[in-house]
């Protein structure tokens, strides 16, 4: 191992080291799960200072190159590998970062505040009560992107996503996915045993004509995002929903599932291939990002051949989600103080993006558009760049987690959690993108 890091370092610094052992990754020459030495073995066999592979090490950690595996010590970590809880990997860091824009989550400060419970509604007390309330479920109804034949209240979109993919899905069965798209999804199949087709997106969300070629190959189900996808910041048009409905139309057996997570922070117009296609579709609209990550609610509609089977199975486990909760989003979907706070969170979310995307284009990097907490920014080098933002103390999350197959280098940005110096923050995010490793001298 020290030979391939010797051979690959040019500046015996702390810097220079972590993008030595980066390269060497990278290359091929150091495997992923290899177990590193002591840090005082290292800097002897190196002649550098413990001080400086030890900064070597936490800028790695960073970057989420290396990790702290338990027993085992540290170990080099497997980028992309696909396996189950790849997300969770690529997000693993240590703590330190001034500012963390790998999470994907949203900024505290916007949510709406959450009312006392003693203001509630009495939520009811019998088992045998309706799984949703009627006060909610008619509410939901109303802002529905088509007519729902069943309604459901799930604990959060991907809880919702894993039941009715087990139901949907078999052993060997094709799914189509889009690509890039959210890695908790890609992990949920591979435990299914489920292979994925990547289709490509633009701007406004996956590319019809690539669906097309994607269906020939009798896929069982399409796991989509109407609005903000995860990571790009795709949404659809109208025109766009119409036309992947329309591809769609002569699959009758190939089920849709669009996961709308973005929720109440987008603005552009509810879409849903329901609306041409209501029969295949299983909509889910999900409330973290808008109203709170620990709420854990998500609604759902579909048909009923769909949704009932999961609710009648759901009976036998944990029977339905806490209806006091769905008593504590209603009244956050209703009260005026809670809808404008969510108003106020989705302009300022668009703002920050808009200010971000705006300095990038003034350094030569143009994205497409899109809206929510993300962008999807394109990196000369993946590793090259997490190590610059991580010694600027900036945390952003590999894009080989985002990708099914092989794909060009990006990051995943968060920058719904930029709140000041977004010119800075751009800029800095420019220079990152163009970091690339030093080449070895021959």
């Amino acid at each position: 191992m020290f030979e391939a890091v010797v051979e690959r370092l040019i500046d015996p610094s702390a810097r220079g080291l972590a993008e030595a052992l980066s390269r060497a990754v990278g290359d091929g020459a150091i495997e992923g799960g290899t177990k590193l030495p002591p840090v005082r073995q290292v800097a002897a066999e190196l002649r550098l200072s413990p001080s400086t592979v030890n900064a070597a090490w936490q800028l790695l950690r960073r970057a989420g190159t290396i990790r702290t595996d338990g027993r085992r010590g540290t170990v080099v970590a497997t980028p992309g590998s696909g396996g189950p809880g790849r997300y969770r990997a690529a997000l693993r860091r240590t703590s330190g970062f001034g500012l963390d824009l790998s999470t994907g989550v949203p900024d505290p400060a916007l949510l709406p505040p959450i009312p006392a419970l003693r203001g509630l509604s009495p939520a009811p007390t019998s088992y045998l009560d309706e799984p949703v309330l009627p006060e909610l479920a008619a509410l939901l109804r109303d802002r529905w992107p088509y007519p729902a034949e069943r309604l459901a209240v799930f604990d959060g979109a991907m809880d919702a996503i894993d039941q009715v993919a087990s139901a949907l899905l078999r052993l060997g069965d094709l799914a189509v996915v889009e690509n890039p798209c959210f890695p908790p999804l890609l992990d949920l199949l591979e435990v299914l045993g489920v292979p994925v087709i990547g289709v490509g997106t633009d701007a406004e969300g996956m590319l019809p004509d690539q669906l097309a070629a994607a269906l020939a190959r009798r896929p069982a189900a399409v796991f989509l995002q109407p609005r903000a996808l995860n990571p790009t910041g795709a949404s659809w048009s109208p025109t766009r929903a119409a036309s992947l409905a329309a591809v769609l139309t002569p699959h009758p057996s190939v089920y849709v599932v669009e996961d709308d997570s973005a929720g109440d922070l987008a603005s552009g117009p509810l879409c849903s291939i329901g609306t041409h296609l209501p029969r295949q579709t299983v909509h889910v609209r999900s409330f973290s990002k808008s109203h709170g990550p620990d709420l854990r609610l998500a609604a759902v509609s579909g048909p009923a051949t769909i949704l009932d089977p999961i609710l009648e199975r759901r009976l036998l486990g944990q029977g339905w989600t806490s209806r006091l909760l769905q008593h504590l989003l209603l009244t956050l979907l209703t009260d005026p103080a809670s809808v404008t706070a969510v108003r106020a969170a989705r302009d300022e979310y668009a703002l920050r993006r808009r200010l971000i995307t705006t300095g990038l284009r003034d350094s030569g990097i143009d994205l497409p558009p899109g809206e929510g907490i993300n962008i999807w920014l394109p990196v000369a080098d993946e590793q090259a760049a997490l190590l610059s933002l991580a010694s600027a103390g900036i945390g952003a999350a590999a894009g080989t987690a985002f990708t099914v197959g092989p794909g060009t280098p990006h990051l995943r940005v968060t920058v719904g959690l930029v709140a000041s110096d977004h010119a800075a923050i751009a800029a800095r995010l420019a220079r990152a993108s163009q970091h690339v490793s030093p080449a070895i001298p021959r």
